[in-house]
């Protein structure tokens, strides 16, 4: 494939994994218009968002095994058009119980169909020294991708104003969007793997005992492990703006700043951490960037607060955006530095998934729970200090990684001199 046809190719990845997800994930942009349009409550779009978590982990696991046998140039196209077909239903604005299955269907559809078969086609994009950069192109594209819609429709809905109306039109956008690229998705990826030697690519059926050898391997838990506590550290990011409000009396308009800011270190970070992870090695930079996390997350939880404190808070906030934001862009080529077999990308990353993505489910409950019982301040205290305990645990996976690689690599150098 040319050069510029493994960049279209790596274009449509990136606007498909941006685009793709932006529907259940409406209300983390406009809440209360969302509230105002279908008439929810906080806990109905609670809700909602809970039962699309849970239906993703369900779908991860097969939608490995779905990725290892059938093309991802069908699977990716076929999830973007069932996206966008119900997206449209979805702008009707229907009543609770029908937002709950559609909910549960983009929780199927998005990790079962197209999640394993991204990560398959990403992997083949690129040759294996230069996996880091594949996924950090890919994890920097989707994050520019998130950014534009938010810019460009947040734009939109200040023009038209906050109604119902308006909130319909957003998701036929959105909608309309994920048709489109299903169609550029069709035309634009092919079946078979560019970077990948010719043996690893993918065009054996994967079988049961192919599965049982995927759980049976040491570095699928390592890895799961270490999104896991990564995806952990990320939730703490999210929580970045209130935290600075409540701990620090920043104003409203610092948080926001804080937020935006975020939007556009994400892209930043991933695409450099691909470029450092080839270089140095992924599970070692991982290794380091999970260490600064804990280290960022532990002065959060014992620095004094206030608003004289504001500078050193701000200094934080960048360093631990910067590396969890670091860290998302190439943890899955971990998968490769692991000795994880190309026929089995799928498989493998389905398995990572369902662990590593647990905390969408713990972490928002843990940090209400901490604020409610411990008052805003010393919640925050335990929270990050609880989350700088379980990314020591992510550091620990990631260094055993690296030794392993670093023993698996001596004996390769041995066998061939």
């Amino acid at each position: 494939m040319s050069s510029s046809g493994r960049w279209v190719t790596m274009a449509t990845l990136c606007l498909s994994g941006g685009t793709i997800f932006m529907l259940p994930f409406l209300r983390e942009y406009y809440l209360n218009p969302m509230q105002d349009a279908f008439g929810f409550t906080n806990t109905e779009l609670g809700i909602l968002m809970s039962t699309f978590g849970t239906f993703s982990l369900i779908g991860y696991f097969p939608g490995g095994w779905i990725a290892d046998n059938f093309s991802p140039r069908i699977l990716i196209s076929f999830a973007l058009g069932l996206t966008g077909l119900t997206g449209i239903y979805f702008s009707s604005l229907p009543s609770f119980e029908i937002c709950l299955i559609i909910h549960a269907f983009w929780g199927l559809n998005m990790s079962m169909v197209f999640w394993s078969a991204m990560i398959k086609a990403t992997r083949n994009w690129a040759p294996k020294e230069e996996q880091g950069r594949a996924f950090g192109f890919l994890e920097g594209g989707r994050g520019i991708t998130e950014a534009m819609y938010g810019s460009l429709l947040g734009s939109i809905f200040i023009w038209l104003g906050s109604s119902a109306g308006t909130m319909s039109i957003l998701i036929n956008i959105y909608a309309a969007a994920n048709l489109s690229l299903a169609i550029l998705a069709w035309f634009a990826l092919k079946d078979s793997g560019h970077g990948q030697d010719e043996e690893e690519d993918a065009t054996d059926k994967v079988e049961l005992r192919d599965v049982i050898s995927v759980l049976k391997m040491k570095e699928v838990w390592l890895i799961s492990i270490v999104i896991f506590t990564s995806y952990s550290a990320y939730w703490g990011t999210i929580n970045f703006g209130h935290f600075v409000e409540s701990a620090f009396a920043a104003s409203s308009a610092i948080a926001v700043a804080i937020v935006m800011g975020k939007v556009w270190l994400n892209p930043a970070s991933a695409i450099t951490s691909g470029f450092i992870g080839d270089k140095f090695g992924v599970s070692r930079a991982i290794f380091c960037l999970l260490s600064l996390v804990v280290t960022v997350f532990v002065i959060f939880g014992i620095m004094p607060y206030g608003v004289h404190m504001i500078y050193f808070m701000l200094i934080g906030v960048v360093l631990g955006a910067f590396a969890v934001y670091a860290i998302r862009g190439i943890y899955f080529a971990l998968l490769e530095e692991g000795g994880i077999p190309a026929k089995l990308t799928g498989t493998a990353a389905g398995v990572v998934s369902v662990i590593g993505f647990v905390p969408d489910i713990y972490v928002p409950y843990l940090h209400g729970v901490l604020l409610d019982r411990y008052g805003e301040q010393a919640g925050y205290r335990y929270y990050y200090l609880i989350t700088a305990a379980i990314c020591l645990v992510g550091v620990a996976a990631a260094y055993i990684i690296l030794k392993r690689t670093q023993k698996r690599q001596q004996l390769k150098r041995n066998q061939s001199s």
